[in-house]
């Protein structure tokens, strides 16, 4: 019989995402069941990665890994009526700086407005840096970074809710990449080589940078998956200026694309337009919850409606 130090040290190197999982019922806030959720450590999170395994610094300051790059939780959230078929339609969600995925679901209603919008999809929403101010996307920048975090959620509904059983072998169906402020990054390079095609992309006041990847995928494959974009930006959240060049540059290569006032956009513009740009008079923070915005996405995208 191993020594009871020797029994925690073994327990302690043993991967989180080897020990059991439990799914756990979700509720709104008014007490009504939305779902279940699960999260679970995968070794295909963003972190830790070796770009973070000491520390970070920012404008003066340290955060150190241990308590800010280590967290390789994912969650997953299968939202009330879902039912499976031959694919598996997954949105994957990215928090910003200075947050987490309970407080961002807190904040913004994450899992909330998902359940609201009625879509038979998977929500999958890995641990970014955590209450860091990072816009770096650990392993989902690396190459077949998404790939692999879709493939081992695929392995886990599996292994949990005996998936396999009802499908055979799951097979991924379109796939939607949401974020919100220093998420952009992470979203570009998974675009740019993350080993899977990408339907739609919603940026929540998030385009400061890496507008070549998202330009290119504009042109590429947007065209090839008849896909949807959609940027909705702030005056005041840093974004506008990136935002109007890409405007411009859109304009003069003659790629079709809306621009509109958020109080005057319709439920028709959302699911006609490929290519939407989205002013709006609130601030960075309400971006994503403030008007639903999040569910309205939902309920005008690919996805089906749960039945």
């Amino acid at each position: 019989m191993l020594p009871l130090r020797s029994l925690l040290v073994f327990l302690l190197c043993i991967p989180q995402y080897l020990f059991a999982q439990e799914w756990l019922l979700m509720r709104s806030t008014t007490g009504t069941v939305i779902g279940e959720r699960l999260t679970v450590g995968m070794k295909s999170a963003p972190f830790p990665h070796p770009k973070r395994s000491s520390q970070h610094t920012f404008d003066g300051k340290t955060y150190p890994a241990a308590a800010h790059y280590r967290d390789s939780s994912v969650m997953i959230f299968l939202p009330h009526g879902f039912k499976t078929g031959k694919t598996l339609d997954i949105v994957v969600y990215l928090h910003g700086w200075y947050n987490s995925i309970d407080s961002a679901n807190a904040q913004f209603r994450i899992a909330e407005q998902f359940a609201e919008s009625r879509r038979n999809a998977v929500l999958v929403f890995p641990e970014g840096p955590k209450f860091a101010p990072d816009s770096f996307g650990g392993k989902l920048e690396d190459s077949c970074g998404l790939e692999r975090l879709l493939q081992e959620t695929l392995e886990t509904l599996k292994r949990t809710k005996n998936i396999k059983a009802r499908l055979g072998k799951p097979t991924i169906g379109n796939v939607i990449l949401v974020g919100h402020s220093g998420a952009y990054r992470a979203i570009a390079f998974m675009l740019l080589r993350g080993g899977v095609p990408v339907r739609e992309v919603w940026l929540f006041d998030a385009l400061y940078g890496q507008t070549e990847k998202f330009t290119h995928w504009l042109e590429q494959d947007r065209k090839r998956l008849r896909g949807r974009f959609i940027n909705i930006y702030t005056d005041d959240g840093g974004t506008k200026s990136e935002t109007e060049k890409l405007i411009e540059d859109l304009a003069a290569w003659r790629i079709p694309h809306l621009v509109q006032n958020e109080n005057e956009l319709s439920q028709q513009d959302l699911k006609r337009s490929s290519v939407i740009f989205v002013r709006t008079d609130l601030t960075h923070n309400e971006v994503v919850a403030k008007r639903s915005q999040f569910r309205q996405y939902l309920e005008t995208s690919c996805l089906d409606k749960i039945r």
